[in-house]
């Protein structure tokens, strides 16, 4: 989700006023993936590296994060979505952390959506915590190289047991992933929307469903072995 900050340069407006918007598309972006049976749902709220942004943009997006958690909290109880946040949740503030686990743990029943909130992150950061997890294991004698296996790096990600990425969509048109699900990602679908987040409606999700189920996805194989693959028997 990007271009919160130029939407609201571009409208005159100050850039906090840009990432309100920008949280009003979350939830319809967020509902409309669930009214088409999206069941795993990434958002990039908040990068490792926005750290270094202006103090007073940081504690602004602080802010509008507490509001989003506390005003979609019951709806989302209601609503059967399962929230997740993933990232350093050591940078986060208290007040964050402790209203982030709550939410977290009012809806770890719900199966109908689970949606991810990035949060604090950034994925070569996350394959070096990863790593290090694995480490400390092989140091305490419970881990030989013959047990690190792609199943069990992927465990130890923050996102865990999540499926691997299918569609991965970057607005505002820039053409790069800035550290969004590197490994999660390494065989997704990549659709690049040259729209800023605020602007993004639920007409875009469809358009790039719709690009994602146009492409043949061949995972090393040709079009004709998958062709036949999916041939009656």
């Amino acid at each position: 989700m990007d271009g919160n900050g130029r939407w609201a340069e571009q409208q005159g407006l100050p850039r906090a006023v840009g990432h309100e918007k920008g949280a009003e598309v979350v939830r319809a972006v967020t509902r409309a993936a669930k009214a088409r049976s999206i069941k795993h749902l990434t958002l990039f709220a908040f990068s490792s590296l926005n750290w270094g942004r202006p103090t007073q943009e940081v504690n602004a997006l602080m802010d509008l994060l507490c509001h989003f958690l506390e005003s979609q909290e019951q709806s989302m109880i209601e609503e059967g979505i399962c929230l997740r946040g993933i990232g350093e949740r050591s940078f986060l503030p208290q007040r964050v952390k402790s209203l982030l686990e709550r939410v977290e743990e009012n809806t770890n029943q719900n199966n109908e959506l689970f949606l991810n909130l990035a949060i604090s992150y950034d994925g070569r950061r996350d394959l070096v915590k990863a790593t290090q997890q694995l480490v400390a294991l092989a140091c305490q004698g419970l881990l030989l190289p013959a047990d690190v296996q792609e199943e069990l790096i992927m465990q130890k990600l923050a996102t865990g047991n999540t499926p691997d990425v299918d569609l991965l969509i970057r607005t505002s048109g820039e053409q790069r992933l800035s550290g969004f699900l590197p490994i999660e990602a390494c065989y997704a679908e990549l659709v690049f929307i040259d729209k800023l987040w605020p602007d993004f409606t639920s007409q875009d999700l469809d358009r790039a469903l719709d690009e994602f189920e146009s492409r043949q996805r061949r995972f090393g194989l040709t079009g004709h072995q998958l062709e036949l693959s999916m041939s009656p028997a």
